[in-house]
């Protein structure tokens, strides 16, 4: 049977039930964040970042705050990018589950720059904390088109320097190529799932160019990146 792709899907993911808990979460998590560093999702946020600071002096305090932050893995990859190459970055993870929060802060106890808070951010968006940069690598598509554009508002707004997305390219192909990789994986059905669902709420470039339209934004760019990803890098 066909995959329709032609327009985001609003199927719910069980990830996306605040007050999860346990071993099938944990293994989830982490599964999504060594899956998401083998196929090279770390390396386009990465990337995103010192495009961001390219111009900026080694010496500046950037910092860096990740939406959704699962187990804070892109964080420690960012703090440990920092570490060789002498930045000053101070790093926040954001998500609205406690117990991927506590998850996350023992697998960071060993990075003093990172810090980790339980918040949904829609509950207080007028409330969002300024600094350097914003990441959002893979949690856009949990929201519909209108809470994206609310976020994207305030986070251009709090935004110093720029805001960079790693999110889902919405295709037929990478459904196929992902229901290949849960048996390669050994995923469990909760990964699994919510995997799929994943890639028909991700987005095409007209999604991206759409919400850039509506948000007025004058330094945008996006790109395609393996493995069926957007890098969408905004400079505030």
């Amino acid at each position: 049977m066909p995959i329709d792709t032609r327009f985001r899907s609003d199927a719910p993911e069980l990830m996306d039930d605040f007050e999860m808990e346990g071993e099938v979460l944990r293994d989830a998590l982490d599964k999504i964040a060594s899956i998401n560093k083998l196929l090279g999702g770390n390396k386009v946020t990465l990337e995103g970042v010192k495009t961001l600071l390219k111009s900026k002096p080694k010496t500046q305090l950037v910092r860096i705050t990740d939406i959704g932050c699962g187990n804070g893995d892109m964080l420690r990859t960012l703090a440990d990018y920092a570490n060789k190459e002498n930045l000053n970055f101070t790093l926040k993870g954001i998500d609205a589950n406690l117990f991927t929060i506590d998850h996350a802060k023992k697998l960071s106890e060993s990075y003093p720059n990172i810090i980790y808070e339980c918040s949904d951010i829609f509950d207080d968006l007028q409330g969002t904390e300024e600094c350097e940069i914003y990441l959002c690598t893979l949690t856009l598509h949990h929201f519909k088109d209108d809470e994206i554009i609310k976020l994207m508002t305030r986070l251009k707004q709090s935004a110093k320097i720029g805001i960079v997305i790693n999110d889902l390219h919405r295709s037929a192909l990478a459904y196929k190529l992902f229901r290949a990789l849960c048996v390669v994986f050994r995923l469990n059905d909760m990964s699994r799932d919510d995997g799929l669902i994943s890639i028909l709420r991700g987005f095409k470039k007209a999604d991206l160019l759409e919400y850039a339209r509506k948000l007025n934004l004058k330094l945008s760019s996006i790109k395609w990146k393996w493995a069926f990803r957007y890098q969408w890098i905004i400079k505030t």
